[in-house]
């Protein structure tokens, strides 16, 4: 299988742009697609800043940061979405991904491989109908991509194994620790983590202990971030989207409910720190 050279990245939000960040410090040429063209343009002032500050902090040599700012191609463009690696890092609705992902194999063709940055939905389900079901399969980055260590490998029905092989070592080219798993309901992380943000928020619901304190809490105990200043940081919206799918998918067990409380912030359009409120005020 030929090496990778080109990565592209569909979606310029915090994932997405951090995805892109990463990638080219890494050596790849990278395109980072989106179709709000304010949204591509706030990513690219963003990386900027990233890779500036990350200069200034000895992280990153005043050369990798005009290299990998070099490597970096801004598109709204799908027309020009052609790279060896694909990755999608848009909303997590199932149809929007499917047509994302039929446009780019027309693109692009069976030699490219397609990978899916969804920290929940079934890849078996994100494939159904793919025209390549072998060349795709998941890698699950974590927020903020550029500094979280862990990329899960999720390997559906009919993804060729010789694919997980060439994506666990982009994923350590980037100096990430991936994690092979097969396609299951939450995968690893998220699966395991519904607990933490559950149980955190049943507790502030039936008034045994408020938000700050149940941060303070498992700060306390060594975790870097209490269960809601993380959902925060991963947004209310898609933090609540995977508590159902992971819910629906397992049957609807009771200990997995998803919270109402989390869903009176998701109805109000408070999301976290991307609108400035969630459930801590970001002004």
């Amino acid at each position: 299988m030929a090496e990778i050279q080109t990565i592209l990245v569909c979606g310029a939000g915090t994932m997405g742009s951090g995805i892109a960040q990463l990638s080219a410090v890494s050596g790849y040429r990278t395109i980072l697609f989106d179709l709000d063209s304010a949204i591509l343009t706030r990513a690219e002032q963003q990386i900027s800043t990233q890779l500036q500050k990350l200069e200034e902090k000895g992280v990153i040599s005043k050369e990798t940061n005009k290299a990998a700012s070099e490597r970096i191609q801004f598109t709204t463009d799908l027309n020009l979405c052609k790279a060896d690696l694909a990755i999608e890092a848009i909303i997590e609705n199932v149809t929007i991904k499917k047509d994302l992902f039929h446009k780019l194999a027309e693109l692009n063709g069976k030699e490219t491989i397609y990978a899916s940055n969804t920290s929940s939905i079934s890849i078996n389900s994100l494939v159904e109908g793919f025209m390549y079901p072998a060349q795709f399969a998941g890698m699950h980055f974590f927020n903020p991509a550029p500094v979280m260590k862990l990329v899960e490998i999720i390997q559906g029905a009919q993804t060729d194994p010789n694919i997980i092989a060439v994506l666990v070592g982009v994923a350590k080219q980037m100096k990430k620790i991936p994690v092979r798993c097969s396609d299951a309901p939450g995968f690893i992380v998220n699966r395991v983590a519904r607990h933490f943000y559950l149980e955190a928020m049943y507790m502030v619901e039936n008034r045994h202990l408020n938000i700050e304190q149940a941060d303070a809490i498992m700060e306390a105990a060594g975790f870097k971030m209490g269960p809601f200043k993380l959902m925060d940081l991963i947004g209310l919206d898609i933090n609540y989207s995977v508590s159902n799918i992971v819910w629906e998918a397992l049957q609807k067990p009771k200990r997995l409910t998803p919270s109402s409380l989390q869903k009176e912030k998701v109805d109000a359009g408070d999301l976290g720190k991307k609108t400035r409120k969630g459930f801590y005020n970001y002004l």
